[in-house]
């Protein structure tokens, strides 16, 4: 039977997020991946380039996994009723309900993330609890049928991890392989705890804006939420 995951794709979705999984899910057998939004109109990454989505909201089959990254757009993804509607809709029956760095908040958002293990990109990691979730700093978070990963490139360890799941280790091992997936980057500043203290510092200053505003969504989906439990 074939196995269907879906990818919410949305406006400035960061779009590492989203192809590192597709590309992992994409080379095992006797799956489809769908890319999932409101239209099948084309969307701007948040880096500018534009995706196609495939399925819609109202043709979407039921998923056997159903993963949302994150991006520059999830800020408004949290407010979001249609959106928040389906994935609500979709998590019931699916057998795995999945994120890739903020796109955990989105999750959340929609009532999904109470009382699980969670984690997301580090920068936004304060956040999670507000939202009902257990903050864990791992790279790879599973909580019964939650998986949820780190920041952008954690989409690739995470799908991984759950292809293993799905398809088995030996299966899953040999897309790691076939995608050559061996990093060795040539610093090691790929987390706060590593890198120096000038860039976590810059990288900070940076990301204050977005985490200001996330805050605030994040304050009022709270408020939402308790009103709702």
């Amino acid at each position: 039977m074939t196995l269907h995951i879906g990818l919410l794709l949305f406006p400035r979705v960061q779009q590492l997020d989203m192809t590192g999984p597709y590309d992992v899910f994409a080379h095992m057998a006797d799956t489809k991946v769908h890319l999932v939004w409101k239209s099948r109109e084309p969307v701007r990454s948040s880096a500018g380039m534009f995706l196609t989505p495939d399925a819609t909201y109202a043709d979407c089959p039921a998923l056997d996994v159903l993963c949302v990254p994150g991006g520059s757009g999830v800020g408004d993804l949290m407010e979001d009723e249609e959106t928040l509607a389906f994935l609500r809709e979709q998590a019931a029956a699916a057998r795995y309900v999945t994120s890739v760095c903020t796109g955990s908040l989105v999750l959340g958002a929609a009532g999904l993330l109470r009382g699980k293990r969670a984690t997301t990109h580090w920068a936004y990691h304060e956040l999670l609890a507000k939202l009902g979730a257990i903050p864990v700093r791992e790279r790879v978070v599973r909580d019964g049928n939650l998986f949820t990963g780190g920041g952008i490139t954690a989409g690739i360890d995470f799908a991984l991890t759950l292809a293993a799941e799905l398809v088995g280790e030996h299966e899953a091992q040999a897309i790691q392989l076939q995608m050559e997936y061996a990093p060795a980057p040539p610093f090691d500043s790929g987390d706060p705890q590593h890198a120096p203290e000038s860039v976590v510092t810059d990288v900070r200053e940076r990301c204050a804006p977005s985490l200001a505003a996330r805050g605030a969504i994040t304050a009022r989906v709270a408020e939402r939420l308790k009103s709702h439990a």
